[in-house]
C-alpha cells in the first residue's frame, strides 16, 4: 500500500496531539483573552507543526508539548503584531477623517439636495443613492451598476463633486 506524499510528516504531530492540545490551548487562552482567538491560534500552531514535520524541520528531540507551546508563543506574538498593525491603521484613518472633516454636511438643506441630486446624470445619481442612501459598500455598488470597483470609485468621486456643484447652483437659484 502506497502512502500519500507528506502523510508521514503528520505522524510526529499526531502522536502528541491529544496530550498537547489542552496544553497549547491552555497556554493561549489566558494570554489572548478570547476563546475564538485561542482556538484559531491553536489550529495555526498545529498546522505550523504539521508543515514543519512535512518539510523535515522538526527539532532533534522531536515534537514535544514544550516545542508546540513555543510554536504557539510565536503564533501569539504574530497575532499581537497583526492586531497592533491593524489598530495603528484604523487610528491613522480616524485621524485623517477628522482632519478632512466635511462641514458641508452640517449645512445641507434636504430639499435643495434632492433637487440637486435629480439634476445629476443617471449613473452618478444611481451610484450616490446606492452608496450613501442605501449604505452599500463600493463593491456592491459596482456589482449593481455592472462596473469595476475602480470605475465605481471614480464615478463616486465625480458624482460627489457634481452634486456639490449642483447643490450650490440649486441653492443660488432659490436665493
Amino acid at each position: 500500500m502506497e502512502t500519500q506524499p507528506g502523510a508521514s510528516g503528520t505522524e510526529p504531530v499526531a502522536a502528541v496531539y491529544r496530550q498537547a492540545l489542552p496544553q497549547v490551548y491552555g497556554y493561549l487562552l489566558p494570554r489572548c483573552g478570547s476563546t475564538v482567538v485561542a482556538e484559531d491560534l491553536t489550529a495555526e500552531t498545529f498546522m505550523a507543526a504539521v508543515a514543519a514535520a512535512g518539510a523535515g524541520r522538526l527539532p532533534a528531540a522531536g515534537v514535544t508539548v514544550a516545542w508546540l507551546v513555543g510554536v504557539a508563543r510565536h503564533k501569539l506574538a504574530d497575532h499581537w503584531r497583526r492586531t497592533a498593525r491593524e489598530e495603528r491603521g484604523m487610528a491613522a484613518v480616524a485621524v485623517l477623517a477628522e482632519e478632512a472633516g466635511d462641514p458641508w454636511d452640517e449645512h445641507l438643506d434636504a430639499q435643495v439636495a434632492h433637487a440637486a441630486l435629480a439634476r445629476l446624470a443617471g449613473p452618478q445619481r444611481a451610484a450616490l443613492t446606492l452608496r450613501y442612501l442605501d449604505g452599500l459598500p463600493v463593491a456592491e455598488v459596482a456589482a449593481c451598476l455592472g462596473r469595476s470597483v475602480h470605475a465605481t470609485e471614480t464615478l463616486l468621486v465625480r458624482a460627489r463633486a457634481a452634486l456639490r456643484r449642483s447643490y450650490r447652483e440649486e441653492g443660488d437659484l432659490d436665493a
